[in-house]
């Protein structure tokens, strides 16, 4: 089943009763151009984080957005946290020149002043514990997890719409190329008659047996059969690739080249203009069918 490259998934996971939140958005690219936007992503593990969503999305210019929510769960912790090590160093200090200089201090206020101290209080982002570092990531990892789920069942639903309108196009384009064929037996005519009134202009008499050659060479110039039998080999190969390959954006996208060549050949040599107009109507699907593809994983 294919997948287009335009999407977007959610997924959410608890930290410390708190709710750390992961959205993914994704469109088309030629590689997996992946951009994360957050300020609690430990740096350290953004490769790790690059790696999980490349190997799942491949393709794509992909924006990864992470934010931390308080959760619902009563007295649930803010996105801050006191520093144990600075708070009890202030507090310390200021017990010390308290006692030197006798004065007496009252717990409630120390305490509320020392948290207005600088680097006290920290937010998530700012932690440089190693167990707390790996234990943001897991709760990350698990979001993103989850949105990348979300986002792959998005993609494989535009994927199945797109794969119904390429393949409708292409029949079109089969169907053009029959509906022409009905018109090749009068461009044989046409060309015998244009030969025959190019002699007359001249007042010569033609050798019949010349004119017969000459009818030929032009018959077999104009001749596309080659070219008719080569689209059609495209558009089964084309279709055929659709089905079995997982992620055939760009082996599609080189089968249509392929196709547009027969096709702007078969404009060429037409010479008939029922069949330039079949001609003008394959091209107008194939163009679709090229915009359509550059969203194909």
């Amino acid at each position: 089943m294919i997948q287009s490259m335009t999407g977007y998934g959610k997924g959410e996971a608890l930290y410390r009763d708190n709710k750390i939140v992961a959205e993914i958005r994704s469109v088309n690219g030629k590689g997996a151009d992946i951009s994360i936007k957050s300020q609690i992503v430990p740096r350290e593990k953004e490769i790790e984080l690059r790696k999980q969503i490349a190997s799942r999305l491949f393709r794509g210019n992909i924006d990864l957005f992470v934010s931390i929510e308080a959760g619902e769960v009563v007295d649930a912790a803010p996105a801050k946290r006191i520093n144990r090590n600075i708070f009890n160093h202030y507090y310390s200090q200021i017990s010390e020149i308290a006692s030197e200089n006798g004065i007496e201090c009252n717990d409630s206020n120390l305490i509320s002043t020392i948290l207005k101290l600088p680097d006290v209080i920290e937010s998530l982002k700012e932690s440089t514990q190693p167990e707390e570092t790996s234990a943001i990531y897991e709760a990350i990892s698990t979001a993103l997890s989850s949105a990348l789920n979300a986002i792959e069942e998005f993609r494989a639903a535009e994927g199945k719409k797109l794969r119904e309108d390429i393949t409708e196009r292409v029949t079109m384009i089969l169907k053009y190329l029959s509906s022409s064929e009905e018109y090749e037996s009068q461009r044989s005519e046409l060309v015998k008659e244009k030969l025959k009134s190019k002699i007359e202009e001249f007042g010569e008499v033609a050798d019949r047996n010349r004119l017969e050659q000459e009818i030929i060479y032009y018959l077999e110039r104009l001749d596309i059969t080659e070219e008719k039998v080569r689209l059609r080999q495209h558009c089964s190969y084309f279709l055929e690739t659709i089905e079995i390959e997982e992620h055939p954006g760009k082996k599609l996208g080189f089968i249509a080249q392929e196709m547009g060549r027969e096709i702007n050949t078969l404009g060429s040599k037409a010479n008939e203009a029922n069949i330039q107009r079949y001609v003008v109507q394959m091209k107008d699907e194939l163009e679709k069918i090229k915009e359509q593809l550059l969203n194909i994983l």
